[in-house]
C-alpha cells in the first residue's frame, strides 16, 4: 500500500496535492459570452461579404438568417438530446468550433446557390419571365450538386462519428446536424427571403 494509514484531507492537501483547478461559473460565462460574440461577428462579416459580392442587401439578409437558423437548430438538438443519447453534448470550445464550421458550410452552399441565381437572372434578362420562375429553375439546376456535396461530407462525418472515438463524437454530431440543416436552409430559407424582400421592394 502507498500509505501505512489513510491520511486525512488536510494532510493530503498539504503534502501530496501537486495542483488543482476549479472551473467556476465565471469561466463558464466567459465561454458563453465568447461563443455569442463569435457567432454574431461571423454573421456580420458574412453579411458584409455577401452584400459586397452580390451588390444587394437582400442576399446578405437571406444568408445571415439562414446562418442564425442553423445555429439555433444545432443548439436545439443539443438541448433536447442531452442525456437522451449516450454522447457528451457539452457547450465547450469544441461546440463553438463546430458551430463556426457549420456556418462556413452553410455560407458555402448559399454562395453557390446565389451565384447560380445571379447567372440565370442575367441569362433571362431579355426574356419576359417572372423572377420567381427563373430563380426556381436556378435552384433546380444546383440541387443535384448541393445534395451530392452534402452526402459526400455526411458519409465522411458518419465514419468519423463511428470510429473517431468518444472525445470527438460530440463535435462530429454537431457537424452532422449542421450539414443536413445547412443544406436545407441554403435552399429553402435564404433564397425565399431574397425573393420576398425583392418583391416587397418592387411593390
Amino acid at each position: 500500500p502507498l500509505y501505512s494509514a489513510v491520511p486525512d484531507l488536510e494532510t493530503f492537501k498539504s503534502t501530496n496535492l501537486v495542483s488543482s483547478q476549479k472551473v467556476g461559473p465565471t469561466i463558464a460565462n466567459d465561454i458563453k459570452t465568447g461563443a455569442v460574440w463569435a457567432v454574431l461577428i461571423s454573421c456580420g462579416l458574412m453579411f458584409l461579404y455577401i452584400f459586397i459580392r452580390f451588390k444587394k442587401w437582400q442576399y446578405g439578409l437571406g444568408a445571415t438568417i439562414a446562418l442564425i437558423h442553423d445555429v439555433l437548430i444545432v443548439l436545439s438538438f443539443y438541448a433536447i438530446l442531452n442525456g437522451v443519447i449516450p454522447i457528451a453534448l457539452e457547450i465547450d470550445q469544441h461546440f463553438i468550433a463546430a458551430i463556426l464550421t457549420v456556418m462556413g458550410y452553410t455560407m458555402t452552399e448559399s454562395v453557390v446557390v446565389f451565384d447560380r441565381i445571379r447567372e440565370y437572372l442575367g441569362m433571362h434578362k431579355t426574356k419576359q419571365l417572372d423572377d420567381k420562375v427563373v430563380i426556381n429553375d436556378a435552384l433546380n439546376a444546383t440541387l443535384s450538386r448541393t445534395i451530392n456535396t452534402t452526402l459526400t461530407v455526411f458519409f465522411v462525418l458518419v465514419v468519423i462519428f463511428i470510429f473517431g472515438g468518444e472525445v470527438i463524437r460530440g463535435f462530429v454530431f454537431a457537424l452532422l446536424i449542421g450539414r443536413i440543416i445547412g443544406t436545407y436552409s441554403s435552399l429553402c430559407i435564404s433564397t425565399p427571403i431574397v425573393i420576398d424582400f425583392q418583391r416587397n421592394k418592387s411593390e
